[in-house]
C-alpha cells in the first residue's frame, strides 16, 4: 500500500539545485522583510527630524527596494533553472532582469521627486512663507517627465531596439498622431503656456468676462485647470482656451475700491459744500484709506430728487472680509458727516421751506421742470420728491 503521505520526489529536495532554489528563496524572503523593517525604522526617525527630504526618500524608495530584491532573487533562481534545463526562453533573462531594475530605479526616482515636492509646499505653509506654487508644480512635472522618457529610452536601448530608428519613426509618425490627437497637444501647450506666461497660479481668485468663469484656481495639470467656485462646485477648463480666453486675476490687485453716491435733499442745498469738506478730510485721515491713490469727493450731478456727491476712493487692504469692514465704516462716517450739518430753524412748514428752496435753485432739472408746468399737481408732486431724505448709491468695489 503506497504512503500517502510521502512527499513527491521533486519536492525532497534531494537534488542540488532544488537546495539551491529553496535557500534562494527563503533568502530573498529575508532580505525583503529586512528592506521593510529597515523603511518603517526610518521612517520614525524621519518624522522627528525638521526636514523634509529624509521622508521623501524613505516613502519613495521604500517599495522599489523590496521589488528590486525580488527581481534580484528570481532572476537567480531562474539561473538555476536554466542551468539544470536548458530552454530559449531563459536567455531573455538577464534583459528581462535590466529593464526591470531600470523600471525600478525610474518608480524611485518619480516618487522621489513628486514627494520633495510635497514636503516643500507642505513646509512653506506650516511656516507662512509665500511661495511660487505654480512654478513648483511645473519643475515638478516637468524633472518626472524627464526621467520617464529616459527610462524609457534606456529600457529599448537594453532590449536592443535602435534610439535613433525610434526617433526617425517617431517624427513620421507623430504628424499623422498630431492630427488624431489635436485637442489633446493643444491642452498640452496651453498648460505650458500658463506655467511660461503665469496669468494665474494655484490660489489665485480668476474670472472670465467671456464665460461663466469665477472661482479659485486648485490644480494645473498638463491637459486641464481645475477651479472651486464660490459655491464650492468644481470647474474644470480645457487648458486651451486660456489661450484665447480674456482672464481677470482679482487676486494682483493692488487695492480694492470704494465708489458710492451720496444724495442730499434739495432742500438742503447749502449744506453740499460742507458735507463734501467732511467727508474729504475724513478719508484723508482715515487710516484704511490710501490717500496717495485718486480720491474724490465732489459734488457731482443734479438728480432726480437729490443731490447728488460723488465719492471715489481705494483701501490699503484687498482681503474681501476686511475691505468690506472699512467699506461699512467709511459709510457710516458719511452718514455722520451729512447729519451733523445743522439745521436752520423756519416759521415755515418743511414743504413751504422746501417748495421755496426749489424756485429759488432754477439750475436743477427737476426746479426747470417744476417752474415750467401749469399744471399745480405736478409742481406740487416735484415738491414732495424733493423732501427725499438721505441715500447711498453703491457702485462695485472692483
Amino acid at each position: 500500500m503506497p504512503d500517502l503521505l510521502a512527499l513527491p520526489d521533486f519536492l525532497t529536495l534531494t537534488e542540488p539545485w532544488m537546495v539551491r532554489i529553496a535557500l534562494l528563496l527563503v533568502a530573498t524572503l529575508f532580505v525583503a522583510g529586512v528592506v521593510g523593517l529597515a523603511s518603517r525604522l526610518l521612517g520614525r526617525l524621519a518624522r522627528h527630524t525638521p526636514t523634509h527630504w529624509d521622508d521623501a526618500l524613505q516613502k519613495s524608495s521604500r517599495r522599489p527596494a523590496q521589488a528590486m530584491v525580488w527581481l534580484v532573487g528570481l532572476a537567480l533562481v531562474s539561473d538555476t533553472l536554466n542551468r539544470k534545463f536548458p530552454d530559449p526562453l531563459f536567455e531573455r533573462i538577464d534583459a528581462v532582469r535590466n529593464v526591470s531594475l531600470v523600471l525600478c530605479l525610474a518608480w524611485f526616482l518619480v516618487g522621489f521627486v513628486k514627494r520633495v515636492s510635497e514636503g516643500y509646499v507642505l513646509d512653506r505653509q506650516q511656516r507662512g512663507e509665500d511661495f511660487d506654487r505654480t512654478t513648483l508644480d511645473a519643475l515638478s512635472k516637468f524633472l518626472r517627465l524627464v526621467v520617464v522618457i529616459v527610462a524609457i529610452l534606456v529600457v529599448l536601448q537594453t532590449l536592443g531596439v535602435s534610439i535613433g530608428g525610434v526617433l526617425t519613426l517617431g517624427g513620421i509618425g507623430g504628424i499623422a498622431i498630431g492630427f488624431a490627437a489635436k485637442d489633446l497637444l493643444a491642452n498640452f501647450f496651453g498648460g505650458l503656456t500658463i506655467y511660461l506666461d503665469r496669468p494665474f497660479a494655484v490660489g489665485d481668485w480668476i474670472r472670465s468676462p467671456e464665460q461663466s468663469i469665477e472661482g479659485t484656481v486648485e490644480h494645473i495639470s498638463w491637459r486641464q485647470t481645475r477651479i472651486r467656485g464660490f459655491n464650492k462646485n468644481p470647474i474644470y477648463v480645457p487648458n486651451a482656451l486660456f489661450t484665447s480666453l480674456i482672464v481677470e486675476n482679482p487676486s494682483r490687485m493692488s487695492h480694492r475700491r470704494i465708489k458710492e453716491t451720496l444724495g442730499l435733499r434739495y432742500a438742503d442745498f447749502d449744506k453740499v459744500a460742507a458735507v463734501v469738506a467732511g467727508i474729504r478730510s475724513m478719508l484723508e485721515s482715515h487710516p484704511a484709506i490710501d490717500s496717495s491713490q485718486t480720491l474724490i469727493v465732489n459734488f457731482n450731478t443734479y438728480g432726480a430728487s437729490s443731490l447728488d456727491i460723488l465719492v471715489y476712493t481705494f483701501t490699503h487692504t484687498t482681503a474681501w472680509v476686511d475691505y468690506q469692514a472699512v467699506k461699512q465704516d467709511v459709510l457710516l462716517k458719511m452718514g455722520e458727516a451729512k447729519l451733523s450739518q445743522p439745521t436752520a430753524r423756519n416759521s415755515r412748514s418743511p414743504r413751504r421751506r422746501c417748495m421755496s428752496s426749489c424756485r429759488t435753485r432754477s439750475t436743477s432739472r427737476t426746479d426747470l421742470i417744476a417752474a415750467s408746468s401749469p399744471n399745480r399737481n405736478l409742481r406740487a408732486s416735484l415738491g414732495r420728491d424733493s423732501l427725499r431724505s438721505l441715500h447711498i448709491t453703491a457702485s462695485p468695489p472692483l
